[in-house]
């Protein structure tokens, strides 16, 4: 979301969603609460999931899509004997069993759900089939068939076992997996059905929820007329380049920083830095000068060309860069 009119603010806020609103209503809500001018959300939350929502403000929002990209954490409780429209407690029943599988039942299913698999997603979902979102056709009555996908999920736990009904889970995933589609597969592994009736992020890249706020430590129960919006933020913003520490790091030196940022590219053999050992096989470099990150970067052919600079003004003063 972006504004015409507001303070310029960067960085990233990272709130413990509460059960309820969906994550543009919180992006939103925060944006006009501290009068910003632009800000984004590394990674959807449904309505009726709480947890880790990373808020992008100004020039943090260029890094969200390492944020989506970033592997993932949850803690989620699966209720068996009910399939829901929705594949969570929101949702009409579909189907009823009776059958209750035993932990060793669990157990033996979730190897098959871990690696690389293909996962059908969701009927309500935000993915597009022919122009229009999934979940306003199935509102409409016209569900539709929507194919595997592949996704990642490096693990899957079994936590606790509260009762015969339900059991608790952590999952670790990559980017796209639908935690309501992994409930209904372990259930559907298990000879029954089921659907998720708790949900919460708990890890999301490098953000965990002991750098999260709650709604009600950022003032935002106040109204629009008593909110004083040229005062100082309530809690103190993380830097953007947080959101890309999870990549190997290149510390380089001011003139090679300058010349990248200038869209230079920079042989590999006079770097002064070290490049993490395999350089020509990531992805991605995070590069730093004096222990600031100025952007990303990947090797290529023996260069290091930017993929992406953050804005320079903030690691070099105006006057020291060379704009031609």
């Amino acid at each position: 979301m972006a504004r015409k009119n507001g303070r310029d603010i960067h960085g990233w806020l990272i709130l413990d969603k509460p059960l309820g609103p969906t994550s543009t209503h919180m992006v939103n809500k925060l944006l006009r609460a501290f009068d910003g001018r632009k800000a984004g959300h590394g990674g959807t939350l449904d309505p009726l999931a709480s947890g880790v929502l990373p808020i992008a403000f100004g020039k943090a929002t260029s890094t969200i899509p390492y944020i989506m990209d970033a592997t993932k954490r949850y803690r989620f409780t699966l209720s068996f004997g009910e399939s829901r429209t929705t594949d969570d407690r929101e949702g009409e029943v579909l189907a009823r069993s009776e059958k209750r599988p035993s932990d060793e039942d669990i157990l033996a299913v979730l190897p098959s759900l871990c690696g690389d698999v293909m996962q059908v997603p969701p009927v309500y979902s935000a993915l597009r089939v022919g122009g229009q979102r999934a979940y306003d056709l199935a509102r409409m009555g016209r569900p539709p068939e929507l194919p595997p996908r592949p996704a990642r999920i490096d693990s899957i736990e079994m936590i606790e076992r509260p009762d015969a009904d339900t059991a608790v889970f952590e999952v670790q995933s990559g980017k796209g997996v639908y935690m309501r589609s992994l409930a209904r597969d372990i259930a559907l592994g298990c000879g029954t059905v089921g659907h998720i009736s708790v949900l919460r992020r708990t890890k999301c890249g490098p953000f965990d929820l002991s750098h999260s706020y709650r709604i009600e430590q950022l003032g935002l129960d106040k109204t629009e007329e008593t909110r004083d919006k040229t005062s100082a933020l309530p809690v103190p913003l993380l830097e953007a380049a947080t959101a890309l520490v999870d990549i190997p790091a290149l510390a380089v030196t001011d003139r090679e920083g300058k010349a990248l940022i200038c869209g230079q590219s920079v042989e590999i053999a006079h770097l002064e830095g070290k490049v993490p050992e395999g350089g020509e096989d990531l992805p991605l470099l995070r590069v730093t000068v004096g222990g600031h990150v100025i952007g990303l970067c990947r090797v290529q052919e023996g260069r290091l060309r930017a993929v992406r600079m953050l804005e320079n003004h903030l690691f070099f003063g105006e006057k020291d860069v060379d704009h031609s």
